[in-house]
C-alpha cells in the first residue's frame, strides 16, 4: 500500500453527535441514526416495534397511563385517562373498564400516588379520590384539589394548582383533617410559577414549578435548588436506578440527588436551533416521556436539526443512561402518553397511547408498528481526519448480519450541505458482508455513507465500515 494510502475504520459505532464541529467527530459517531438501537454495544440494530395494547376505549386521545401492584404483589390494574374518563384493566390484559366514579376533568392528566394498599388519583380540575378496590373510586374528605401526588415518608403529598404543597396525615392516604390527632398540613412553595410536578429523589422530596425553580423537602425544611432548570413538560419526568430525567426548554436534564445536570449537548440541535426546527413551544410543556429499562423515551413531535437539515416526524429521542447515547425514532403513531412497568409475568413492558385512542406494547419479538414498515437510517461521515485534502476514494466495506435487507448508498464530495448530497445506492449486503470499489473519478474530501433499511418482516444488524483512499496532495 502507497503510503498515501489510508484506511479509516469506523468499527465502533457510536450514537449522534449534532453539537461538536463536524470536522472533529471521532470515528463511529453519526451524523444520523434513526429507529436503531445499540445492540450489541458498539454496533446499531433496527429497533423493536410494536402491536396493539388492548382497545381504544372512548376513542379519545390518551392522556395518561399508569399502574398499580396491591400489596398481594399479584393484584395488578393497569389505567388509561382519555376523554372525560379513567379506565382500568385487570392484570393489564382485561379489556379496558371505566372506573366506577371514573368520570375525569376533560382531557385531563392523571396523577396518582399509593400509600399502603390505597391508590390516590387527582386531575387538576376536579376531586382528589382514592380506590382500594382498584376499579371503583371515592371522592376524598377534605382532599386538595391536586396537579400531582407522591408518596413521602408514609404521608400522601399533593401538589395544589397554584403554589401550595399539602400533605395528608401519617399512614393514611384518606386522612386531610388539620386538627384532634390529625396532623394533615400545607405550606407554600415560593417564586415565580406554580407547582407543576413533585416526585422523591434520595431521600427528598423535590417541588417542581412551571418557571423551572425546584425545591428540595426533607419533612422539616424547605431548600431552593437555586436553578431554572426543572422540567418544563410535567409529564417527561421519569427515573431509572433512582436517577430521574425530565425536558427542559435547554434540553434533557438528569438528577440523582445533588444538582440537575444537562445531558443533551450532543443533539442540541434537535431541541433548539436558529432554524427554528427544533421542539416546538408548545412542545416543551407536553412532551411525554418515560423511563424503560435504561432508555429514556421523549416523544416531542416533528423536529429539524440545523446541521443535517433532515426532518423526523413524530420524533422519539431516546437517551440510553447505560450507555450515556442519543439516539431518534419516529413512531408510525405519535405517542401522547407512555408507561413503563411490570406485568402479570413479572416483564418490564412498555406501552403508549395516541390520539386515536388506541394502546400500544413496544418492544418483544415485534418487526413492525403495527403492521407499518419501520424505515430505518444511519449516516456517517469519513474524511480520514483530513478534511482539507481531496481523497481518490478506492474500497467501501461494510459489516452486516447475514440474510439482511439493507441498503447501502454513498456519496462522495466536499460539503455536508444535504441539498447538495446526491446518494448512488453501492449494495445490498444480503451475505452480511458488502465489498465495493468506486470508479476512479470518486474524488472529494468526505466521503457520507448512508444504511437505509424499512421492512415489516426482519430488522438488521450493522457491524461497521472501513473505507480506502488515496490521499491527494500529501
Amino acid at each position: 500500500m502507497a503510503d498515501s494510502t489510508k484506511i479509516e475504520r469506523h468499527l465502533n459505532i457510536k450514537g449522534l453527535n449534532l453539537y461538536t464541529n463536524p470536522l472533529l467527530k471521532q470515528n463511529g459517531e453519526l451524523l444520523r441514526a434513526v429507529n436503531v438501537v445499540s445492540e450489541p454495544y458498539g454496533a446499531k440494530s433496527q429497533r423493536p416495534g410494536y402491536v396493539t395494547y388492548l382497545g381504544t376505549a372512548d376513542g379519545s386521545v390518551v392522556t395518561s397511563l399508569f399502574s398499580w401492584t396491591k400489596d398481594d404483589g399479584t393484584t395488578l390494574f393497569t389505567y388509561r385517562a382519555s376523554g372525560v374518563s379513567l379506565f382500568s384493566s385487570a392484570q393489564g390484559t382485561g379489556a379496558w373498564t371505566l372506573c366506577g366514579n371514573g368520570t375525569i376533568t376533560a382531557s385531563a392528566h392523571v396523577g396518582y400516588a399509593v400509600l399502603g394498599n390505597t391508590l390516590m388519583v387527582c386531575d387538576g380540575a376536579g376531586s382528589t379520590r382514592y380506590s382500594t378496590s382498584g376499579t371503583s373510586f371515592t371522592n376524598g374528605t377534605l382532599a386538595p384539589v391536586a396537579v400531582d401526588l407522591v408518596e413521602y415518608q408514609r404521608r400522601i403529598y399533593a401538589a395544589g394548582t397554584a403554589s401550595t404543597l399539602f400533605y395528608s396525615t401519617t399512614n393514611d392516604a384518606t386522612n386531610w383533617n388539620t386538627s384532634g390527632t390529625s396532623d394533615s398540613s400545607s405550606f407554600t412553595i415560593p417564586n415565580a410559577g406554580k407547582l407543576s410536578r413533585i416526585y422523591t429523589v434520595a431521600d427528598r422530596l423535590i417541588a417542581a414549578k412551571n418557571s423551572g425553580r425546584m425545591y428540595k423537602w426533607d419533612g422539616y425544611s424547605l431548600i431552593d435548588m437555586a436553578t431554572d432548570a426543572g422540567p418544563s413538560s410535567p409529564y417527561s419526568v421519569s427515573s431509572t436506578e433512582g436517577y430521574y430525567f425530565w425536558l427542559n426548554r435547554k434540553g434533557v436534564f438528569g438528577y440523582g440527588g445533588v444538582k440537575p445536570e444537562l445531558l443533551s449537548n450532543v443533539i442540541q440541535p434537535m431541541i433548539y436551533n436558529n432554524a427554528g426546527g427544533g421542539i416546538s413551544g408548545a412542545g416543551f410543556g407536553t412532551a411525554p416521556a418515560t423511563s424503560h429499562i435504561y432508555d429514556f423515551m421523549l416523544a416531542c413531535g416533528s423536529v429539524t436539526d440545523d446541521l443535517t437539515n433532515e426532518n423526523i416526524p413524530r420524533a422519539v429521542i431516546d437517551y440510553n443512561y447505560q450507555k450515556n447515547e442519543f439516539l431518534t425514532h419516529n413512531f408510525a403513531n405519535a405517542p401522547t402518553a407512555f408507561h413503563s412497568f411490570k406485568n402479570a409475568d413479572g416483564q418490564q413492558q412498555l406501552i403508549f397511547g395516541d390520539s386515536s385512542g388506541q394502546c400500544y406494547t413496544y418492544g418483544g419479538t415485534a418487526v413492525a408498528d403495527n403492521g407499518s414498515p419501520i424505515e430505518s437510517i444511519i449516516e456517517g461521515v469519513i474524511d480520514l481526519n483530513q478534511p482539507e485534502l481531496d481523497k481518490k476514494f478506492q474500497w467501501f466495506w461494510g459489516f452486516f448480519n447475514p440474510g439482511c435487507e439493507v441498503s447501502v448508498s454513498a456519496y462522495i464530495g466536499n460539503t455536508y450541505s444535504t441539498d447538495s448530497k446526491r446518494y448512488v445506492n453501492i449494495g445490498t449486503p444480503k451475505d452480511g458482508l458488502l465489498e465495493t470499489t468506486f470508479p476512479t473519478s470518486s474524488r472529494g474530501k468526505f466521503l457520507f455513507y448512508k444504511v437505509t433499511n424499512a421492512s415489516t418482516t426482519k430488522g438488521f444488524t450493522f457491524y461497521g465500515a472501513c473505507v480506502q483512499a488515496e490521499v491527494i496532495g500529501q
